[in-house]
């Protein structure tokens, strides 16, 4: 069993490739998000996020972030609401399900847009579950959003 104190610590580096960094940005939407970034040395790069799907994690893009960054961009992709090492909402069998609709999880990504700093995304890249969470992301805010790749499932 994994020690929950360990879970409030960013993932080890040793685990992670070359170039590509964890750590934990608090005051996301009430959440400290866990997130892997590359190119983070370049913070005016062109920002790129990648949301994983179900039951994935952040780790599912580790091998996609160091190419994107060295491709020029600044790339994000965080453990979403419930998921891995995200802390501050309530995961406990009883807890309230409305804190995982659609609407909140798109407003997670868009605070966590502000919390890196940032005005605008030029991609939001998203995997399964994360698919129609970008296509969201893209539908609600336009002017925040530039472009959005979907992978996995459909919009509906």
């Amino acid at each position: 069993m994994t020690d929950p104190a360990a879970l409030s610590q960013p993932l080890d580096a040793a685990l992670l490739p070359a170039g590509v960094r964890a750590r934990i940005l608090p005051g996301v939407n009430g959440l400290a998000m866990h997130l892997l970034e590359g190119g983070h040395e370049r913070p005016a790069a062109p920002l790129v996020l990648l949301l994983h799907g179900f039951p994935e994690l952040a780790w599912s893009w580790r091998k996609v972030i160091p190419a994107l960054a060295a491709a020029g961009y600044h790339v994000v992709a965080p453990d979403l609401r419930g998921y891995g090492r995200t802390t501050g909402c309530d995961t406990s069998f009883h807890g309230d399900v409305r804190q995982f609709r659609m609407f909140n999880l798109v407003i997670d990504v868009l605070c966590l847009v502000r919390a890196l700093g940032r005005e605008r995304v030029h991609a939001v890249v998203g995997h399964a579950f994360g698919s129609p969470l970008a296509a969201w992301c893209a539908r609600s805010r336009p002017d925040v959003v530039a472009a959005v790749a979907r992978m996995s499932a459909p919009f509906a």
